[in-house]
């Protein structure tokens, strides 16, 4: 049975480091050794994720407008509320990766090639879970989870699949863990509402520069504010980032690092040439305006105001049209005589016009020699 310890490390290494080699063996031992979901997922059920929920369901009673922090913004029972939050959160991701390897270990005897075609751990549940028991995967219809090119390559190939139907007691314990993957992202989900909704108090600064939704997914995937003011602007621009799917498809258009920052709407709303700029420059200011935040050294967010102001007038400065060159007047035509230069050519050009030597001595003075005057 897996510890805490390790549930909560594979939760903070999908967020910041990504998942890496001794992740997956950890993850696969992990699975392998239980014989029910419920073995290893604790979470879904348990007394603490419950207690955590009412408690987030009690504090969105009050409004953001009508709640002020007073002191340190540690001290605020909000703030704390959100640190617990974040790390039931790294928990939950860490026990769906687990809960998503005891599915692919459990579903490969019906469909092995499912695997590769649908990446997402969200996706590849709710699939399984529309195909359900049926004997023909063609006539099921996936309109609604997949997407359409998605579909057409799981049909086809899940009318060759060389899995076999499962068992009752096989389809049965697949199902529970599809149901537990399900709602451990449904409690996710309101834990990054619940974080979303208190930003503008716990971190002004990032909601400032990239929006109450973004900042708190950064902060979710980073594992807390403080793990997200140690993180360099380099690693913030690829916090997210999702595995994309083999599905024999062109890859030229795919965006390899594309994280959280750069399907945000501050970068969506540049135009695409201009894009990967932009996340570069939006990343720089979300890893100082978390320090900024950490410290509350503005929790007016005036820095991140002030970020944001900066962030607009460099798009504006990428968007403007270069300027046109200045025309130029042609010079004066010069219509008189150009000079020649001497040399060998013009020389022979000279030559059929030259006097003759007897021309020369004819027209020759001899000097002291009286010659006769012609009139």
């Amino acid at each position: 049975m897996a510890s805490g310890a390790d549930i909560a490390a594979l939760g903070e290494a999908s967020s910041t480091s990504g998942i890496g080699e001794e992740h997956e063996a950890l993850i696969s031992r992990i699975a392998a050794s239980a014989a029910s979901i419920h073995s290893i997922v604790t979470l879904g059920q348990s007394a603490e994720l419950g207690a955590l929920l009412d408690e987030i369901a009690h504090s969105q009673t009050t409004s953001v407008a009508d709640k002020t922090i007073v002191g340190r913004v540690e001290d605020d029972p909000d703030y704390k509320l959100v640190l617990r939050a974040n790390d039931m959160s790294s928990r939950i991701a860490g026990e769906a990766l687990v809960a998503h390897r005891f599915l692919l270990d459990h579903y490969k005897r019906r469909f092995p090639e499912l695997e590769t075609l649908v990446r997402n751990p969200l996706d590849y549940a709710r699939t399984v879970k529309t195909i359900g028991s049926a004997a023909d995967i063609t006539k099921v219809e996936l309109g609604g989870v997949l997407p359409n090119a998605t579909q057409m390559v799981v049909a086809l190939t899940g009318s060759t699949t060389s899995g076999r139907p499962l068992t009752a007691d096989e389809q049965g314990r697949v199902e529970e863990a599809v149901d537990c993957l399900l709602d451990l992202s449904k409690a996710k989900h309101r834990i990054v509402g619940f974080i979303e909704s208190r930003m503008p108090l716990i971190a002004p600064n990032i909601t400032a520069v990239i929006g109450a939704a973004t900042a708190a997914k950064l902060i979710v995937e980073a594992g807390g504010l403080t793990a997200l003011s140690k993180i360099p602007s380099c690693n913030i621009q690829v916090l997210g980032k999702a595995q994309h799917a083999a599905t024999g498809f062109s890859s030229l258009t795919t965006k390899k690092h594309a994280g959280i920052v750069f399907y945000s709407d501050a970068v969506r709303g540049v135009p695409e040439d201009f894009r990967d700029k932009m996340v570069r420059k939006i990343s720089a200011k979300c890893a100082l305006a978390a320090r900024v935040d950490v410290q509350n050294s503005s929790p007016d967010g005036a820095f991140g105001k002030k970020f944001r102001t900066e962030l607009d007038a460099q798009v504006e400065k990428l968007l403007e049209a270069a300027p046109l060159n200045a025309v130029k007047p042609l010079p004066v035509p010069d219509e008189g005589p150009k000079s020649r230069r001497g040399g060998r050519k013009a020389r022979k050009a000279k030559e059929p016009y030259m006097a003759t030597e007897l021309q020369k001595q004819r027209d020759r003075l001899q000097f002291g020699k009286v010659q006769e005057e012609v009139v």
